[in-house]
């Protein structure tokens, strides 16, 4: 497995890391014993950076990694590396309540993301949408308290502007952003990215098949369950899936000649962004985890990357990535 560092002060970790939300039913029902063994399978591979967050299932998806590593063999357990996400407000019908970037929530947050996950620190800790109530600067010290005390090892940030990476990282070292980074999902080029590259912060892409639109196996009329966030998102609506679609099969022509799948060439193409750039793939199942793994595998020429920039222009997507509510509390979008 390749590594890549986490920025300037962040660790090194596998090429690619295992986002595991969808574990948690943001998708639909998962079989629990296969999230554990695809966990398992991602850490015999090689993969170290595991991608998690205290609100995914209030709490489930943290409780399921935990009994994964306490599962897994030692030096796999060892390997890994938690990037763990906080401050989402949820609510016992799954509703949403905000988030709070308080630092004593920030603290309490902490506390018991620790006790979930059986571990005496995380690895990368992060604001999981920015507090407008709470200036950047103090959620951050908070978390460097957290860094001094041994409880956390390094900074992260999530979904944040360039103004708001400047303003964090003079408060305190910062090893990576977290944001949406894929074919269909150009935003953080404009001035996010080239803001992070002088500053020395990386960046880990969650969504870099789109939720499942660049996989290859989204059909013209896909019907997704009500608890599934693809029924709500603008992108797989109506006409906007239609013309989405068109992006991918001009895509899929394209993985074809590389003998490649349309989720690979996907994967392929984030990583081909830089060395500073670590794709994050929400594999639920073992069989789609050996499918990301093959992305790996994947070279892409200076005529392949011409050929895609071609197919799937920046900005040829339909439909914005949250649906309006939840685009608001990007402070990445402002």
């Amino acid at each position: 497995m390749h590594t890549r560092s986490l920025g300037t002060t962040g660790p090194q970790v596998s090429a690619l890391g295992l986002g595991c939300m969808g574990m948690s039913g943001m998708y639909g029902d998962a079989d629990r014993a296969e999230s554990i063994a695809t966990v398992h399978a991602a850490l015999e591979a090689g993969v170290t950076l595991l991608d998690t967050g205290d609100f995914y299932g209030m709490g489930h998806n943290e409780l399921l990694i935990g009994e994964a590593l306490r599962s897994a063999p030692a030096a796999h357990r060892d390997n890994a590396l938690l990037s763990v996400k906080f401050g989402a407000l949820r609510d016992p019908e799954g509703g949403w309540g905000g988030f709070d970037g308080r630092p004593a929530a920030v603290k309490n947050f902490a506390a018991y993301s620790l006790q979930r996950l059986g571990v005496d620190h995380l690895d990368v800790y992060r604001l999981s949408r920015l507090d407008p109530d709470v200036p950047i600067e103090e959620t951050v010290g908070a978390i460097a308290e957290l860094v001094e005390k041994g409880w956390v090892r390094h900074i992260g940030l999530s979904e944040v502007g360039a103004e708001t990476v400047r303003r964090a990282a003079a408060t305190a070292p910062i090893a990576d952003l977290q944001i949406e980074y894929a074919l269909i999902s150009r935003g953080p080029e404009k001035e996010i990215l080239p803001t992070l590259r002088e500053l020395g912060i990386a960046v880990t892409a969650y969504g870099v098949l789109s939720r499942g639109l660049l996989s290859g196996r989204v059909a013209h009329d896909q019907r997704f369950d009500a608890t599934d966030f693809r029924a709500h998102s603008p992108r797989f609506q109506g006409d906007n899936l239609r013309h989405n679609l068109t992006l991918v099969d001009s895509l899929r022509r394209i993985a074809e000649q590389k003998g490649a799948t349309v989720a690979q060439t996907a994967i392929a193409w984030v990583l081909s962004r830089g060395e500073d750039v670590v794709p994050l793939v929400g594999a639920r199942t073992r069989e789609r985890l050996t499918e990301a793994l093959g992305a790996l595998e994947v070279t892409l020429t200076e005529a392949d990357l011409a050929a895609i920039e071609a197919a799937v222009p920046a900005d040829a997507a339909a439909g914005e990535r949250y649906a309006p509510a939840q685009m608001a509390m990007l402070d990445s979008e402002r």
